[in-house]
């Protein structure tokens, strides 16, 4: 079994069945994660801010650190793991986004990931069907490229499928 493990910013791809991809303590940070059935490929992003007009210089050298360059990022890691990847019939799937200072936080940043990342997904044609976002929680993400299966870990929680 390979493990990916992906800190804040990074993004992988894999289409080798035994390749989990993993990243750890989501908290207003958003994972996005591809499942293309075409391909069978699998990849994920954890983004930490969604837009990338206040760090320009940091989405040249890190891209997945926000939505708006994170995802077509993350697509193109695709095309060079996978070898082609159409787009046609994959789909998204979410998690994190919380409001880990308070639940009155005052930036939103976790809301904003959320919403940043279904603007850039959406736009892109590419469709959620599943996510686990907001709330006041920690989340560790975790994708299986043999079943597609997406499993999200809340601390003193068991875990669950996305």
């Amino acid at each position: 079994m390979t493990q990916l493990i992906l800190g804040i910013g990074d993004l992988d791809a894999a289409i080798l069945p035994e390749t989990t991809i993993k990243t750890f303590a989501l908290g207003s940070c958003v994972a996005v994660i591809l499942l293309d059935p075409a391909t069978r490929c699998v990849g994920m992003v954890h983004i930490a801010l969604a837009d990338s007009a206040i760090n320009p210089e940091k989405a040249q050298t890190l891209p997945g650190y926000f939505a708006d360059t994170a995802i077509p990022a993350l697509l193109m890691r695709m095309r060079e793991v996978a070898g082609a990847t159409t787009g046609g019939g994959m789909v998204a799937k979410l998690a994190g986004g919380a409001a880990i200072i308070s639940s009155n936080d005052v930036f939103n940043i976790g809301r904003k990931n959320i919403e940043a990342s279904r603007k850039v997904l959406a736009a892109l044609g590419l469709r959620v069907v599943a996510e686990d976002t907001g709330s006041n929680v920690s989340r560790t993400v975790s994708a299986e490229v043999a079943s597609g299966q997406v499993s999200i870990h809340i601390p003193g929680l068991p875990p669950r499928t996305l």
